[in-house]
Formats: structure tokens, C-alpha cells, sequence
């Protein structure tokens, strides 16, 4: 037997059978992974509690605004004048063109009334118009201002109607605008702000010399509290000497506002004429476009002194002497400004020219 030979009774090579083949060991904790998995999968297949998605869901907004009751909710104007009656039903026109959703009030002296006895009578007319074409409910009050002060600025005490907004108990809330303005967009939006008794805009073209509110928009919680408070501490024997109603609100609101940004809402007429945008601007460093703010702008007030307001006509030195100057070929300034003086005016043509007429349906 040659000694590299294989032992004579050398046995068969075993050969292992499926059962105890070895797995490497990364394979094996693969399966029993899977294993894990499939039975996790049966036992839980019934189960209330579900699976957890591979990815956030999208967040839902918390307010849907096709579902809101806009009942809760109004637009809130007044006058004790016939200008301003028919500057308030041009404001409710602009709020209906725009198809703003909240409701309209209009506040006025009792002693008017809704039976036209003339062609002539002017008030009635208007305030038909505004319950007719607008469906704006009309609140007759007697005005709670004693008008005789001793220095008969009766048309000034008139402004003090403005609290009876806070009288509007059956709105959660009431949003009043100041009649001497265009509206370029409703401002519906403002009815959603968080909850707060009263929102108004810094009167931002008397700063850096004196830092107060504006009350030439007031968005506000009725409450007949406050009401009270303020007609009271608006009698004539009671308030201080010259005060106006922006005045009382901020003694009242001036620590606890919520403040309003001024550029969409408190645009004035006048920042297209003067020199000097810091105040509307808020800094140093960004540069006043006129076609820019007019655009931002849902609102535009008229406070533009030395010039009237626009239903009354310039005097034509004062227009010579004070109007926007172009400065070169950009006229911007001037084309924004007179124009928006010619749209008021034209509006105003056609309010009072439509008031005496039925509205057409359709």
C-alpha cells in the first residue's frame, strides 16, 4: 500500500440535507426580520389602532372659509349729514361690487326717515338706496351727545355717534370704517383676526413726534359695557376740552390695541403728494414706490390737508401751488393721486344721480 494512499475502509463523504444547511448569519437575521413582520402584520390586521402613515398627513386649516357664518359679522357706517350719508352708501357700494360677505349697518339720527316726499329729499333717498341696493340694515338712534358745548362745534360732537358701533351687541364683530375713503378690496379678512376687543392701525403720519392710534378704522367687540363707558365719558360736561373720539380710545384701547399694519389698510391720499415716505415706509432703507403702495392698498384714506375733502372742489391757487410734481418724466405720483380724486368724484356723480332710481335686477 503506498503511503499516500486512502485508508481501506475509508467512508462515504456525508452529504447534509436542506434541514441543517447553515445560513450565514446576515441572511438569517433578514428572515427572521420578515418572520416578524408577516405574523405582526396578521395579529394587528383587525385591530382599531392603525398603522401610522409613512408621512405626516397635510396640515388642515382650523378655519374653512366657505363655512363661516358671516352674520356674526358687519361692516359698520354712520352719518349725521347728507355728504357723509352719501360718502357711507358709496362705501356700501364698493363693499357690494367687491362681494363682501359680512353684513352692512348704517347708523343715523332719528329724526331722518325712509318716506320720500320730493325728488328733492335727498337723505330719504340715500337711505333707501342703501337698505334697497345693498341690503344694509339701517339703526336709526338718538344720538346721546349733548351738541351744545359752549363753543358750538355741534358738526364735531356729531363724530361721537361713531361709539354706538360698540352698541351692535347681535355681531360678535363690527368693523367701522371712516366714510371719507376708497375701497379698493373688501377686508373681510380682518372678521378672522384672533380674538381681541379691539384692533386699530397707528396713526403712522404723526410719527416720530407723537405715537398714537387712528381710529378711522375700528375693528371692535360690541359690548354694551363699553358702550356705556364711552358714551359717558363722552358728554360734553364730562370730557376734557377739545378732545375728539380718537382721544378717548386711546386713553381707553391705547396700552391694549392690537395693532393694525398701515399700508394695507391706512394708506393716505397725501402720501402721494409730500416729499417725505419715512413714516409710511418704517425705515431707511426701502425706497417709496407709488404704483407699489397702490397696489398693497385695500383702502385709501382721504386726510390730505391743506386740500378738501374730495367732494368739495379745489380752489384752483391751492391746486396750482400744492399738487404733485413730476419729477422728470415719472409722474406717478400725480397720475395716482389725481386719479384718485377723479374716481370718487365720478362715483359720487353717479351715487347721487341713481339714488331717486329703483334698482334693476339681474
Amino acid at each position: 500500500m503506498s503511503r499516500f494512499s486512502p485508508p481501506p475502509y475509508a467512508s462515504k463523504p456525508r452529504v447534509l440535507t436542506s434541514s441543517r444547511v447553515l445560513l450565514p448569519r446576515r441572511s438569517r437575521y433578514v428572515y427572521i426580520a420578515l418572520i416578524l413582520l408577516l405574523a405582526y402584520l396578521v395579529l394587528t390586521r383587525h385591530s382599531p389602532i392603525s398603522l401610522p402613515p409613512r408621512r405626516a398627513p397635510q396640515h388642515t386649516p382650523s378655519l374653512r372659509y366657505k363655512n363661516i357664518d358671516w352674520s356674526r359679522y358687519a361692516y359698520f357706517q354712520y352719518a349725521t349729514s347728507t355728504a357723509y350719508l352719501c360718502n357711507a352708501v358709496m362705501v356700501f357700494e364698493a363693499l357690494d361690487r367687491l362681494r363682501s360677505k359680512a353684513d352692512r349697518v348704517l347708523v343715523y339720527p332719528e329724526e331722518w326717515d325712509t318716506q320720500i316726499e320730493s325728488p328733492t329729499d335727498r337723505d330719504s333717498q340715500l337711505l333707501v338706496k342703501a337698505r334697497d341696493w345693498y341690503n344694509v340694515r339701517l339703526v336709526p338712534v338718538d344720538i346721546p351727545i349733548t351738541h351744545d358745548n359752549g363753543q358750538g362745534d355741534v358738526e364735531a360732537n356729531s363724530t361721537f355717534i361713531k361709539f354706538t358701533a360698540w352698541d351692535q351687541t347681535r355681531y360678535e364683530r363690527v368693523l367701522h370704517l371712516d366714510s371719507d375713503m376708497t375701497v379698493l378690496k373688501h377686508v373681510d379678512e380682518l372678521f378672522l383676526l384672533p380674538s381681541t376687543p379691539i384692533a386699530m392701525m397707528r396713526a403712522h403720519w404723526k410719527l416720530p413726534a407723537k405715537r398714537t392710534l387712528a381710529s378711522n378704522m375700528i375693528l371692535l367687540q360690541p359690548s354694551s359695557e363699553d358702550y356705556e363707558r364711552l358714551i359717558t365719558a363722552s358728554r360734553a360736561d364730562i370730557r376734557q376740552a377739545g378732545d375728539s373720539e380718537a382721544d378717548m380710545l386711546n386713553r381707553f384701547y391705547g396700552d391694549s390695541a392690537m395693532v393694525l399694519p398701515h399700508k394695507a389698510y391706512g394708506l393716505l391720499a397725501n402720501e402721494f403728494r409730500i416729499e417725505n415716505h419715512r413714516s409710511y415706509v418704517g425705515n431707511t432703507y426701502d425706497r417709496w414706490d407709488p404704483e407699489r403702495a397702490f397696489e398693497a392698498a385695500s383702502l385709501v384714506h382721504f386726510l390730505d390737508e391743506p386740500f378738501p375733502k374730495p367732494w368739495v372742489m379745489w380752489p384752483h391757487a391751492l391746486y396750482a401751488e400744492q399738487h404733485p410734481r413730476c419729477k422728470g418724466e415719472d409722474c406717478r405720483n400725480k397720475d395716482v393721486w389725481v386719479s384718485l380724486y377723479d374716481d370718487f368724484r365720478k362715483r359720487r356723480k353717479v351715487n347721487l344721480t341713481l339714488a331717486t332710481l329703483p334698482r334693476l335686477s339681474g
